[in-house]
């Protein structure tokens, strides 16, 4: 997901993160200037669902206009398709099991 609330401001004539950091907090949601800089220009790694909510107010937008869906760019083959291996301290990986579980000591 792409986190895109510097133009969804934008769109609505909020051009600085200190205007909407202002509007935020009269909806009850304060935030640090640090953690509201982050937002302003970057991907978040998480978000409340609570605070989208107050994000979506503010802005008077829908969650789709702040997180727009990315491809997933798969590297060469499909990843899902190969085994996982775990490093025994020998020469030979040993393929770990579908489950995800560790396999036994030998």
């Amino acid at each position: 997901m792409k986190w895109n609330l510097r133009l969804a401001a934008a769109n609505r004539g909020i051009w600085q993160a200190s205007e909407l950091q202002r509007m935020l907090a009269e909806h009850g949601l304060v935030i640090s200037a640090g953690k509201m800089s982050g937002l302003w220009s970057g991907n978040p790694a998480s978000i409340k669902l609570t605070d989208l909510d107050v994000f979506c107010t503010v802005i008077d937008c829908g969650v789709e206009e702040l997180l727009l869906p990315e491809p997933v760019e798969a590297a060469g083959a499909d990843a899902s398709a190969a085994p996982a291996v775990v490093a025994t301290g020998t020469n030979s990986p040993t393929p770990r099991p579908q489950s995800g579980r560790s396999m036994p000591p030998r």
